[in-house]
């Protein structure tokens, strides 16, 4: 049986985009409450009976949330142009060595606006 499994997140932060227009509002020092889902996906083991353990992935997501919650994003190494794209694939990137089974992290910037990330395509980007 093949599942996806979703964990959400959430943290608050800061963010300018350097790379808009001087004159668009994104440009300007603004906060967002920011909500990730950190997707898995795989083969249910029919012996266990589960995928992976909600708590082993919100140990892996602890640290990521820790390092952006109530910071100013672009001072973050790796996110010095703090897009929501360029969020999900940091956010990815901080994440795949600790859940192999990761399949996508979804960023919510706005109640309206997200990206979805689903690891580098076979070209590496």
């Amino acid at each position: 049986m093949r599942v996806r499994l979703v964990k959400q997140f959430d943290f608050e932060a800061a963010h300018f985009l350097p790379t808009f227009p001087e004159d668009h509002k994104c440009r300007r020092l603004h906060g967002h409450s920011f909500r990730v889902e950190v997707v898995v996906e795989g083969d249910v083991d029919p012996a266990e009976g589960y995928l992976v353990d909600y708590g082993d992935l919100k140990a892996a997501i602890e640290p990521v949330r820790k390092r952006v919650d109530h910071y100013l994003l672009n001072e973050i190494e790796g996110l010095e142009n703090p897009t929501s794209e360029m969020i999900a694939v940091w956010i990815w990137d901080q994440l795949i060595g600790s859940i192999p089974l990761l399949s996508e992290v979804i960023v919510h910037e706005t109640c309206t606006s997200r990206c979805h990330y689903q690891g580098p395509d076979a070209s590496g980007e």
